[in-house]
């Protein structure tokens, strides 16, 4: 076991605060107390709970909570502002063209690391009872004029409601003989697939989406995992440093802990340079982070044009078409073949390393024909190495949100908050959560919360997915890709309700436990 999960498991196993969970041995329903309910709205709200026990040591968790409340409303959005001034002025546009407005204040959370009350102003026009009436202001504020306007429900911002929530939990003895992986879609970077198609292609008990990945061309390679992936010890994209991830090291040891990654190539006289992104659109940076914008900025693409790219067969059969200078290497690092263009087949026994601007002048330099490139690659937790084994597997997330017990969402750190227009919608407004919890005894907790529908689940904010992890008993808690990824499947069934409207999304990696008896 490497230091860096050892150390973080050991931390947890001191804890002696212990949450009692319901467990029997069998499928049941159980009505909470108010003693026991988790802590979501408003105290007293009815709570049902369905427990059962997967297979021993696995046992999975429906809870129902609350219901729609009639105070609750649908209106028009206009738009965000960050000056109260701005707020007015669009209020008093639209009350010139005879459509009635108000003011939201967005506040901030007591646990984000964002050290301001205020994040920022949002008019809405009209309350309705009805989407269909939203719908219709909608269309006639379109017809004057106004522009990226939504329809949006007051339960998914508006605090201390009445619900509902639909979560869904599995918890996994640590003791367990089991094998807890990552997977990515498809086995390919490129790849995208639904968590039910891995999930039937892994023969799991349980699988749960994973991290953020790449959904559209201009933002880089669709698929393309945002931040550190790690399959079976096998390294398939770089970290965005420092941000958490979740850790597996074996059967039974996993951890939550800051990952960062270090690359670097080495020509045969000994010239070294970083190399600054793996299996990825060269010259684009997703969640921003690089070597020359240290600022992390969650689903943002920054640009580098002096880059170096490293692509292997995992990426898919070639790499993608420009401007450059392209170096293929065979299974021992030797320079077999140096193009002026980028674009080739890459060798299923070997690599291509991609330059563009400074990056192709320095390959242009160093790379000889018949000679070695030596390429080192480092994946570090607290700058403590972790060794990348057949066992080891990493997802990307966040932010962090329990350590150590402690609420600490790390938003701003991580990234999350590098604007107050995007922290609202995608921290403070409640979405679709999947989360990933260790408890001080080593258990390990899946958990989706479904969202965006009213009658089923409103979603859950960043601070209330902090909450509800502490309340299900994680020490450690960490956040994962959500919205219209959020899926669940047990033995291949889907058995929550994922938020597109086309249905259950096709993802870029999964979780997976899959049991010693389908292995």
């Amino acid at each position: 076991m490497n230091q860096a999960i050892t150390s973080i498991v050991l931390r947890s196993l001191i804890c002696t605060t212990i949450f009692l969970f319901i467990s029997v041995p069998s499928s049941a329903f159980a009505q909470s107390t108010n003693q026991n309910e988790l802590p979501l709205g408003i105290s007293g709200l009815r709570e049902t709970r369905f427990v059962q026990q997967l297979t021993p040591g696995v046992t999975y968790t429906s809870i129902k909570r609350g219901i729609p409340s009639f105070e609750e409303y649908y209106s028009v959005d206009m738009g965000f502002f960050s000056d109260l001034k701005k707020a007015k002025v669009t209020k008093q546009t639209l009350k010139k063209h005879g459509f009635d407005s108000f003011i939201l204040l967005i506040y901030n959370e007591r646990y984000n690391d964002l050290y301001k009350d205020v994040l920022g102003y949002v008019i809405k026009s009209g309350k309705f009872k009805t989407q269909s009436e939203a719908i219709q202001l909608k269309e006639e504020l379109v017809e004057k004029g106004f522009s990226n306007v939504k329809v949006s429900y007051s339960g998914w911002e508006k605090r201390n409601i009445t619900g509902p929530w639909s979560i869904h939990i599995v918890e996994i003895d640590r003791n367990l003989i089991h094998r807890m992986t990552a997977s990515l879609a498809l086995d390919t970077v490129q790849g995208r697939e639904t968590v039910s198609s891995i999930a039937k292609r892994m023969n799991s008990l349980v699988t749960i989406n994973g991290g953020y990945f790449i959904m559209h061309k201009h933002a880089g390679t669709p698929g393309d995992l945002i931040g550190i992936s790690v399959v079976g010890g096998e390294l398939n994209s770089e970290a965005i440093n420092n941000r958490s991830a979740f850790v597996l090291g074996g059967r039974s040891t996993a951890a939550i802990a800051p990952v960062s990654t270090s690359l670097y190539i080495q020509s045969s006289k000994g010239a070294v340079r970083t190399i600054d992104g793996l299996n990825r659109t060269i010259g684009k940076i997703r969640g921003c982070g690089g070597r020359f914008d240290q600022q992390l900025r969650h689903n943002i693409t920054c640009t580098n044009h002096n880059e170096l790219v490293q692509y292997r067969p995992i990426y898919g059969t070639r790499t993608p078409v420009g401007k450059g200078t392209e170096v293929v290497l065979d299974s021992k690092g030797t320079a077999i073949k140096i193009r002026n263009s980028r674009g080739q087949a890459i060798p299923a026994n070997g690599s291509i390393i991609a330059g563009i601007g400074e990056a192709a002048e320095w390959l242009k330099k160093h790379a000889v024909i018949g000679e070695k490139l030596m390429i080192s690659t480092k994946v570090m937790s607290n700058q403590i190495p972790i060794s990348l084994t057949k066992e080891t597997h990493i997802v990307n997330g966040g932010p962090l949100l329990l350590k150590n017990q402690q609420y600490m969402i790390a938003a701003k750190k991580e990234g999350f908050a590098h604007s107050d227009k995007f922290f609202y919608k995608f921290g403070i407004k409640r979405n679709p959560r999947t989360l990933v919890g260790i408890k001080p005894n080593g258990n390990i907790l899946l958990v989706v919360v479904d969202g965006r529908n009213e009658q089923v689940s409103v979603g859950l904010s960043f601070e209330e997915s902090a909450i509800l992890m502490k309340a299900l008993g994680a020490q450690d808690a960490l956040n994962l890709d959500g919205g219209g990824s959020t899926t669940m499947a047990i033995n291949g069934k889907v058995v929550n309700h994922p938020s597109d409207a086309a249905g259950e999304r096709a993802v870029g990696d999964a979780i997976s436990l899959i049991m010693e008896s389908n292995m």
